[in-house]
């Protein structure tokens, strides 16, 4: 929820905890090294407190005409271990906060890669990138300066005021009340820095949604001339979180104004009150120049205050944003389990399945009642109009979707009775655009069996006739296919696709038109290919190609939802009028279902 009523409400996090203890979760791992890094800061703040009494000591020593080797001497010792102390806790507390975000980047991404592929559909690739990158990099400030500075600011100030005391009470109450009006003036401003913190981050993951979505489809911006659109829609974005982040740098200037004025204004009356009281003989002046000191000490500690409170809104912010992830359900992270090489096809069943999809597509049912059943073995092809929900039943044979209604089964069971990571190792699933990861034709093949042998992997490569393309290739399966393989054809990425679907030896094969890419020759190949694999493995196929399903050993179509019909392509031929016209039109999924 976000507006007024969500900035009224304490920042929340999973299960309703409070997002300052989620984010102590994220820091409680490191606390021994921030413990060091803070113990060193604070060490430097006394080095760095004891100054003024050191300089105090060598103002009073000029007027008694004594010796400054010692005082002078304590002073350059004090100055130089409050700068190596502070440097030593900057390191440690740096290497912390680098060890949180890198935390909460593997959790994240951990996270990520585990969410249902239906919450996935739900949300904007852009935006998960953001909470992934930039929101986690928050948390570096937010660990170095937001926590343990923090405290050692709190502890430096309490050191200062203790000082203060002892020199001149009178002059101490004098800051204190000018100080005091700077207090209320923060507690004003932290919670909108936190609330503009949230909303710049929120625009930020909103620019990098849109951009994805411009990066995402670049070939097909560039050929539709789209380009100044979506330039002037990322220059949109891009104002806003600009705007967004002009939110959080107003208030926080505001935060900082008001301490820089409550610590010049103190300067300014202890001034006063204390010239006055040095004149009239009530203070010496050296007590006088070691209070002016600790005045200004004062504004370092009070910086940290300032800002690692803005700091610490900011990350509240961004833990939220991450929780929200982590709030979403996970499937289980199980390593998934070999294969068995004599495990043989399984079969296949959908029995009285209704299915529609959540978001996006309405109330519409895509399934209704959808009963067919696949023998162990064979070629089995699903054809159809389009919108009848042929890709479909590979989503809910590989659980990236939940029927509403029905059972769906593999080998005689519910696909909700398997181990994930134990079906989906059972199937083998080539898409219908057969994406292409970054990096080398050898790490795609391997997707889905990293363990296979080149033995293995020439095997399939033979079995799929890839080993020609991979001949040509500069440096064959060490070749680099660039982003989304770029630099494949169609048809051989494809072909990569099938390859590494059947490296895994799956039991059952589906294969989401993947001929619609190939020219005749290759998709003359791939069928034998899909005929030979159908000897010892169950293969699916979704096709709207004529020539792609009529050697298949069995022909679904599908009609409202339902199987039509079911049988050979000679047998449709002679009995059902749709498969008449999709036979026509080359199945290419235009006919009109009366």
């Amino acid at each position: 929820m976000t507006g007024p009523a969500a900035a009224r409400r304490p920042a929340r996090g999973h299960r309703g905890r409070p997002a300052l203890r989620l984010l102590l979760d994220h820091v409680r791992p490191h606390r021994r090294l921030l413990l060091a890094g803070g113990l060193l800061g604070f060490l430097g703040s006394l080095a760095t407190l004891a100054q003024p009494m050191l300089a105090k000591l060598v103002v009073d020593s000029l007027g008694q005409d004594r010796s400054l080797v010692r005082p002078v001497a304590l002073l350059a010792a004090a100055l130089l271990a409050a700068a190596l102390l502070t440097a030593g806790g900057s390191y440690l507390l740096g290497r912390a906060a680098e060890s949180v975000v890198l935390g909460a980047r593997q959790r994240l991404v951990s996270r990520l890669l585990r969410l249902p592929v239906a919450a996935v559909d739900r949300l904007s690739p852009g935006d998960l990138l953001s909470r992934v990158v930039s929101d986690t990099t928050v948390l570096r400030g937010v660990t170095s300066t937001g926590l343990v500075q923090m405290v050692n600011a709190v502890l430096a100030l309490a050191g200062a005021v203790v000082l203060m005391a002892l020199l001149d009470p009178l002059l101490l109450a004098v800051t204190a009340a000018v100080l005091a009006l700077n207090g209320l003036a923060v507690l004003v401003v932290v919670p909108r820095i936190r609330l503009a913190s949230e909303r710049s981050q929120a625009a930020v993951g909103g620019m990098g949604a849109v951009l994805e979505r411009s990066l995402g489809a670049f070939r097909t911006v560039k050929a539709s001339g789209a380009e100044q659109r979506e330039i002037a829609a990322a220059g949109r974005a891009a104002r806003g979180a600009w705007r967004r982040g002009l939110e959080v740098a107003g208030w926080t200037a505001v935060m900082e104004a008001c301490t820089g004025l409550a610590v010049q204004g103190s300067f300014l009356a202890v001034l006063a009150v204390g010239g006055s009281r040095v004149a009239s003989g009530a203070l010496p002046v050296s007590s006088l120049i070691a209070f002016l000191l600790y005045l200004l000490l004062l504004s370092e500690p009070l910086t940290a205050l300032v800002t690692g409170a803005g700091q610490l809104q900011a990350g509240l912010a961004a833990v939220h944003r991450m929780q929200e992830l982590h709030r979403l359900p996970a499937e289980p992270g199980e390593p998934a389990p070999a294969v068995p090489p004599d495990a043989g096809p399984a079969t296949v069943r959908f029995s009285g399945v209704w299915f529609r999809y959540p978001v996006g597509h309405g109330d519409r049912w895509v399934h209704q009642g959808l009963t067919f059943s696949v023998p162990a073995g064979g070629v089995t092809a699903i054809v159809g109009p389009s919108g009848t929900g042929k890709s479909t039943i590979f989503s809910l044979l590989e659980r990236f979707h939940e029927a509403q209604r029905g059972v769906v089964e593999v080998d005689g069971v519910d696909v909700r009775r398997w181990p994930l990571a134990h079906l989906r190792a059972t199937l083998g699933y080539v898409e219908q655009d057969a994406p292409i990861l970054a990096g080398t034709v050898a790490e795609n093949l391997r997707l889905a069996a990293p363990e296979a042998s080149d033995e293995e992997v020439a095997a399939v490569a033979r079995l799929t006739r890839l080993d020609g393309v991979l001949a040509q290739l500069p440096d064959g399966t060490r070749t680099a296919v660039g982003h989304r393989g770029g630099t494949l054809s169609g048809g051989e990425r494809q072909r990569i696709a099938v390859a590494r679907a059947l490296l895994r030896r799956p039991r059952v094969l589906l294969l989401d038109e993947a001929t619609s890419q190939l020219d005749a020759a290759n998709e003359l190949a791939l069928r034998e290919v899909v005929a030979e694999v159908g000897r010892t493995t169950t293969v699916l196929l979704v096709a709207h190609r004529l020539s792609t399903v009529v050697g298949a050993d069995r022909i679904l179509v599908l009609a409202g939802g339902r199987v039509r019909a079911a049988g050979t392509h000679a047998e449709l031929l002679a009995t059902d009028e749709l498969y008449q016209r999709l036979a026509a039109g080359q199945l290419v999924g235009t006919a009109h279902v009366q």
